[in-house]
């Protein structure tokens, strides 16, 4: 019937409309009459029915009640039969007080018959649209998958509403850690309990899948729903963050499989816009490193605050190529703002300095892989100590407003090559930040998921040549951020940094690269080995983000703390140069040692480190 009904609908909701008015004026009659029957005035009673009936049918289809135009117990449908209701009323209370009537029925039954037909008429609309609904998901669920649903919120209503109207999943639960909205139903789905009750929930009902319908949802949040649905061997999806969502909207379209980014380093970054635009719009900014991972993500974040040119450079030109594509939807390389340069060429550099003139300078170039630093320490010494001080005195001489120097947390109680020359550069800038006028900071962080040469890259490869997954430690942890989240951060740590400090973006909790590799080989369509082979030279069991003799003070931002880090003179380092350099097993030793006398301005000449 629910097929067929749509073509006669005008004339099955008229003739509802038509009796409804009549019942409304007999029980309005009555309760006049106090259910006196003999003194009910019938023919009056028929007089004004046919003229309701009349008028009903002639003002609704005037409103577009009778014209197909919304669906039934819509708002849009209860604001038209409201109108024409009153519309009505209004009608028959004047043509019964009308001269020359001869008053068929008292004025007050034809006002409260109004009040009833409305309220007849609404429930109508409301049980039928319920009905339908029920018809339209009857019919579909055979072929539909039963899903679960986390989350009883604005999101988890609207994903539910989705579903019920089209898409390949049928909700048969709510869940929501909210206690006061148990027992409570959703577009018919009832709400059966907290997320502990998944694994019941699913036995009970046969889902195959969980939907977490929280836009907002935390990666703690995530790991815990995951693995109570990893528990019940069920598959976990999830909704985009809502800055991804387009245009707002959820619908069961934006459903989509967990990503490494969702369980490891998903939170909403609020930006003062105000800051951040004061020393980015209208000006000249250069982008070392412009090609890599971080570089290419703050190359378009910058680009939205609409600067006066965005300087992007980089040794590796297809990699500017591909940010170039990225920004402006196409790689013609054609621009004088793509610059192909090695930060140790100091010459080089100087001439992008004379050309451009940068006003803000964002250092993200860098050599960054700790195993093979530790094997070549002569090349990270020249690209992250000596590149980054090339840059520094370049920026000094061009009058740089603001320079950000991009660091790891490998920087804090350094142990490798690596963290050793991030420390000296961290060092280097804030020294130069006594120097020069302008602003010299630099910003520390751990590891950014995604980037080229990080775990989970390595860890899909592995998985696509069907394993094992190479873990080198059981109890190793890492922090983890996601590279837009690592670059708004920079942005605006850019905006609150004082000379001499480095910036601790707050990067949660750490996490086991262990569980990761668990929870990656879990979702494998095969068995995954998992091998330990064993923390490498120069590697920390655990990072950390301070190092003992820094303290730590809050910034204006809730998420970046800041650290004062001593200056360190350029010449009692670059003079140690190459020559100052040997090479242990597993370590570097350094003439010139960096220790807490030369961070205080005094040198100890060939004193070993290790």
């Amino acid at each position: 019937m629910s097929r067929h009904f749509p073509r006669y609908r005008f004339w099955f909701q008229s003739a509802y409309d038509v009796a409804c008015w009549g019942l409304a004026l007999l029980l309005a009659a009555l309760l006049r009459f106090e259910f006196a029957v003999g003194e009910v005035p019938w023919s009056g009673l028929v007089e004004i029915w046919v003229v309701a009936a009349g008028a009903q049918v002639a003002v609704g289809r005037l409103f577009g009640l009778y014209i197909h135009r919304w669906r039934y117990g819509t708002f849009d449908e209860v604001v038209a039969t409201v109108k024409t209701v009153a519309v009505v009323t209004v009608l028959i209370t004047a043509v019964d007080v009308m001269p020359g009537m001869g008053r068929p029925i008292p004025w007050s039954v034809a006002v409260l018959s109004g009040f009833l037909v409305l309220f007849g008429m609404a429930v109508a609309r409301f049980g039928w649209r319920v009905q339908l609904e029920r018809w339209a998901v009857a019919e579909a669920d055979d072929d539909r998958e039963p899903v679960v649903v986390y989350g009883a919120g604005e999101a988890g209503l609207h994903l539910i509403t989705s579903m019920r109207k089209s898409g390949p999943y049928h909700p048969v639960a709510v869940l929501d850690d909210n206690a006061d909205l148990h027992r409570l139903t959703i577009k018919g789905v009832p709400v059966a309990g907290a997320g502990s009750a998944l694994g019941d929930v699913v036995r009970r009902t046969g889902a195959s899948k969980v939907i977490v319908a929280i836009p907002t949802a935390s990666s703690e949040l995530l790991r815990e729903i995951s693995s109570l649905a990893d528990q019940a061997q069920v598959q976990t999806l999830t909704l985009p963050p809502i800055a991804d969502l387009l245009g707002g909207e959820i619908g069961v379209a934006d459903v989509r499989p967990l990503t490494e980014a969702d369980l490891l380093g998903r939170r909403e970054i609020n930006l003062d816009i105000d800051s951040v635009a004061d020393y980015l719009t209208g000006k000249r900014v250069l982008v070392t490193g412009a090609g890599g991972s971080i570089g290419s993500e703050l190359c378009r974040q910058l680009h939205r605050f609409a600067p006066e040119s965005l300087v992007m450079l980089d040794r590796d030109e297809s990699a500017l190529q591909a940010v170039q594509l990225s920004i402006e939807g196409r790689g013609l390389l054609d621009s004088r703002d793509l610059v192909v340069c090695c930060i140790r060429d100091r010459e080089r550099l100087a001439e992008v300095f004379d050309e451009h003139r940068p006003q803000v300078v964002f250092h993200a170039a860098a050599l960054k892989h700790l195993p093979l630093l530790e094997m070549h320490p002569d090349e990270g010494w020249k690209t992250n100590v000596e590149g980054t001080q090339h840059l520094l005195e370049l920026a000094g001489a061009h009058g740089v407003e603001k320079f950000v120097n991009i660091s790891t947390d490998k920087a804090a109680e350094p142990t490798s090559v690596l963290g050793r020359t991030k420390r000296l550069a961290e060092q280097l800038t804030s020294h130069a930040g006594t120097r020069f006028e302008g602003t010299y900071i630099s910003v520390r962080f751990g590891n950014v998921l995604g980037s080229r040469g990080s775990v989970l890259p390595l860890f899909r490869k592995q998985l696509e040549s069907g394993g094992p997954l190479t873990v080198t430690h059981p109890e190793v942890t890492r922090y983890f951020m996601t590279i837009p989240e690592a670059c708004q951060l920079v942005v605006q740590a850019g905006a609150l940094g004082e000379d001499g400090q480095v910036m601790v973006l707050d990067m949660g909790e750490p996490v086991r690269i262990a569980d990761l590799a668990k929870r990656l080989a879990a979702q494998a369509d095969r068995p995954v080995e998992i091998v330990y082979t064993g923390l490498r030279p120069g590697e920390k069991l655990h990072e950390v983000l301070f190092a003992p003799d820094e303290e730590s003070t809050v910034s204006e931002h809730p998420m970046i703390h800041r650290v004062d880090v001593p200056p360190l003179q350029p010449e009692l380092v670059i003079s140690a140069g190459l020559d100052g350099v040997d090479f242990g097993e597993g370590s570097v030793v350094i003439n010139l040692r960096v220790n807490a006398d030369v961070e205080r301005g005094h040198t100890s000449r060939d004193v070993r480190s290790a």
